[in-house]
């Protein structure tokens, strides 16, 4: 492999309007930052009801499109961005085009693209990132942060064993093979990475890569992230 790298990232949103600009504004940041000659954003917006769509538009401008499906599914949402960002960046070879992925509820450091770029450079197929709780407009209650950080193990010697669609890259080849995102509801992340793994794809877990992620405990899938909070947080630890 060799030559520069494209970047495609996906944004999957269901009725995100408080949190939809602010996530778009620092994955652009973390694109100029990575210097990536070619990248693209997509922004799907699934059976949105509120003004994500239009709060996208207003922040994405031209460093993407915002793409309006009816899936009800984050997995198939992931998919269909993925599948956007391919066809944008077509001109290149699939070893060369790195599709990032976060959620409408995250802001990523200015260093996200960067970061995964370098671990692909280095020969990873793919990269699972870590989530730390954020409380947007308030403080992260304490509880909460404190049953999370006894919850969410980190290794000592770097990496990590979760992984979260909010923080997760994959070359495209890699992806390609393994099928894709599949139309999940729910673990869509953990299914395409356990398909990763078993095709024997390079994989590695960091805990220097870190995004900032909703800690609300009412999220838009019943199961998901937000759930496993409100778990936590009701739980006797």
């Amino acid at each position: 492999m060799n030559g520069p790298w494209a970047a495609g990232v996906v944004i999957p949103a269901h009725d995100e309007e408080g949190t939809v600009a602010r996530c778009l504004r620092s994955v652009r940041r973390a694109l100029r930052a990575s210097a990536a000659p070619a990248a693209f954003v997509v922004l799907v917006a699934d059976a949105c009801t509120d003004t994500t769509v239009a709060r996208a538009h207003a922040t994405l401008g031209n460093a993407g499109e915002v793409a309006c499906v009816h899936e009800r599914s984050v997995g198939a949402a992931r998919a269909h961005g993925a599948l956007r960002c391919l066809e944008r960046l077509s001109s290149l070879p699939a070893d060369r085009i790195w599709l990032l992925n976060t959620d409408a509820d995250t802001v990523v450091p200015e260093d996200w693209v960067r970061r995964q770029l370098a671990f692909a450079e280095d020969g990873a197929a793919a990269v699972a990132g870590r989530v730390a709780l954020e409380r947007s407009g308030g403080e992260l209650d304490p509880t909460l942060a404190r049953r999370f950080a006894r919850s969410y193990a980190l290794g000592a010697d770097g990496t990590h064993e979760h992984v979260h669609g909010a923080n997760l890259g994959v070359r495209a080849d890699a992806y390609l093979d393994t099928g894709g995102w599949l139309p999940k509801s729910l673990s869509e992340d953990h299914c395409l990475w356990t398909r990763l793994r078993e095709r024997g794809w390079p994989l590695v877990s960091p805990t220097a890569s870190v995004v900032a992620t909703s800690a609300r405990l009412q999220g838009r899938a019943a199961g998901g992230f937000a759930s496993d909070l409100a778990a936590l947080r009701g739980g006797a630890r």
